[in-house]
């Protein structure tokens, strides 16, 4: 049975590397699980993520906490902002199809942006909560 992390992984990265509103404000291929060297900003990574188990005496679940980082070197907080907007736009409160899971539930908890002076660059913070169980066979 795969992970319900890699699984849940894989549905964000499909959603959010579909969507044409997205690849318009960052440019396409600046999805990155490990940054690639010399990537032009601004670009999203994935963070960290982890699991507890929500199981009980009948059934298998998991709680997945996980996050997602925007980087901007524009000037001003505006298009970190706006890159943010549209990620929670794509995942809070939507469905994703994962394979041998199913999702109950996706929401993004919280969101925060500093600057970064060593990079030189704002960095937006989006943490997010899914629930999953797994699918009915």
């Amino acid at each position: 049975m795969a992970s319900p992390l890699l699984e849940l992984q894989g549905a964000v990265f499909s959603a959010l590397s579909q969507d044409a509103q997205l690849t318009g404000l960052i440019g396409p291929g600046k999805l990155h699980d490990l940054t690639p060297a010399e990537l032009a900003f601004p670009y999203i990574t994935f963070g960290r993520v982890t699991r507890h188990d929500w199981g009980t005496a009948s059934e298998e679940g998991a709680e997945i906490l996980f996050s997602l980082h925007v980087w901007s070197r524009k000037r001003g907080k505006a298009e970190a902002l706006e890159v943010m907007e549209r990620v929670t736009a794509i995942l809070h409160d939507r469905p994703l199809a994962l394979a041998e899971h199913h999702l109950i539930n996706l929401r993004v908890e919280q969101e925060a942006l500093s600057f970064n002076a060593d990079l030189d660059a704002f960095h937006g913070s989006l943490r997010l909560r899914a629930v999953v169980e797994i699918a009915a066979g």
